[in-house]
């Protein structure tokens, strides 16, 4: 009798437990709503910068003959990469299957197959406190939007099937690497070595300027470069790109926070803060050269405050973001405004000078103002050690960024070419190409 009276008890004191643990279990594998919807809205605003900021901010910038151009490649290469993505793109950039930590193995550089087709990952699969699926949109519009931003050094000039060759080959070999490399986690490369990137300042923007700068050099300049002008046909396109790109902006660096917290209101507000400094830093210094502030110059440094800010986006405070945004509104004019007429080459639509150098920028003064010593929220290296970091992270990333993307163009240039002919370049690639006008006189 006493047996069957504490087996009871056991029994009922089990029973109870599992209640009181049961709604824990089960909210512990369910997503957290708000961090969800934050998220949701990141995504959105990702792609928003893509289409159709980036598009319209490039397409002000060509001259009227090839502003459908740039808009096709912007929403050509959206089309191409996002089932590139599902199938193992996604896979290969955040697989960590057999990766080891303290150890040096292939998948420190690339990641596995186990997440290829999205197999195994549902609706239900979390990635931290979102679904994973989520987590994999998000990372699929930063994939979108960086061989973009290539594009514009080689537009006006470049056939469109090359384009696409590049552009995917380039998306595999480089940007799969560098994002695994940084931000896949323990045993990936950049991580282990402590690389500092919130939101992409060398996985996004200094592989796309330095892809950018090889580009062009291998393409070689428009017809006609510094005999003939090549003005913007629409600075109010221009405008409006800028505003998107923006405004779109918050999504990017907000949200790799990857929840809806006090993190990600700092991201978003020193993304303000830097682009806003950088901009009316490039308007002054122009306004004192030339006597004149032109929007064309202040929208330009705004896109270098944003870029300059976002690998430090997490990690330091307003004072922090006014720094960076003096120094990538000052650097990125010079190699813009100075740099680029001396040297002679023909980046089109100067990525490398606003995203590679603002990327440069801004990746190595997030090792010295992300510590806490000067307002940052980084504190596990000393100041000089985190910035040596960070420059070895850059050289790394820029080094096999520019050998691959070397090598790319001439294997495509050998095999198919590269640019139009002297006559299509002449009539427009809108027409010559996509048979299409984008204004009707």
């Amino acid at each position: 009798m006493k047996v069957r009276t504490l087996w009871s008890a056991c029994r009922s004191a089990a029973l109870a437990l599992l209640l009181l643990v049961a709604p824990t279990a089960a909210l512990a594998q369910t997503a957290d709503s708000g961090d969800t919807a934050w998220m949701l809205v990141a995504t959105a605003l990702v792609l928003f910068m893509t289409l159709p900021g980036l598009a319209l901010f490039y397409g002000g910038l060509v001259r009227t003959r090839n502003v459908l151009s740039v808009l096709m490649q912007c929403i050509a290469l959206a089309g191409i990469i996002t089932p590139l993505w599902i199938i193992f793109g996604y896979s290969l950039a955040f697989d960590t299957t057999g990766m080891v930590k303290d150890s040096i193995t292939l998948h420190a550089f690339i990641g596995g197959f186990d997440k290829a087709l999205f197999l195994g990952i549902g609706a239900d699969t979390l990635a931290g406190s979102i679904p994973e699926v989520l987590f994999a949109a998000f990372q699929l519009t930063f994939a979108i939007i960086t061989p973009c931003l290539i594009t514009g050094a080689f537009v006006e000039r470049m056939k469109f099937s090359s384009m696409l060759v590049f552009s995917t080959a380039w998306v595999v070999l480089v940007y799969l690497p560098i994002c695994h490399m940084t931000w896949s986690g323990p045993g990936a490369y950049f991580f282990d070595i402590g690389v500092l990137d919130f939101a992409g300042g060398s996985v996004v923007h200094l592989t796309a300027g330095t892809a950018a700068l090889v580009a062009c050099l291998v393409v070689g300049p428009r017809s006609g470069h510094g005999k003939v002008p090549m003005t913007p046909h629409s600075m109010t396109l221009c405008f409006v790109g800028t505003a998107m790109l923006w405004v779109g902006w918050y999504g990017f660096n907000g949200g790799s926070a990857l929840a809806a917290d006090g993190g990600a209101a700092m991201a978003i507000l020193v993304t303000q803060v830097c682009a806003a400094t950088s901009g009316v830093v490039w308007m002054f210094i122009e306004w004192w050269r030339f006597k004149r502030p032109t929007l064309i110059g202040i929208a330009t440094g705004a896109v270098a405050g944003l870029v300059a800010i976002t690998p430090a986006s997490g990690f330091v405070g307003p004072l922090g973001a006014i720094a960076i945004g003096i120094a990538s509104g000052a650097v990125c004019y010079c190699a813009v405004a100075l740099l680029k007429p001396r040297l002679g080459y023909d980046d089109s639509l100067d990525v490398f000078g606003v995203h590679g150098v603002g990327g440069l920028i801004g990746s190595l003064l997030t090792g010295f103002f992300a510590h806490q010593a000067v307002g940052g929220n980084m504190g596990a290296l000393p100041v000089g050690k985190q910035f040596l970091v960070q420059l070895q992270g850059c050289v790394i990333t820029a080094a096999y960024t520019a050998l691959v993307t070397w090598l790319l163009l001439k294997l495509i240039e050998r095999a198919m070419g590269l640019r139009v002919s002297e006559d299509d370049e002449t009539v427009g690639l809108d027409i010559t190409i996509h048979g299409e006008a984008g204004y009707d006189y």
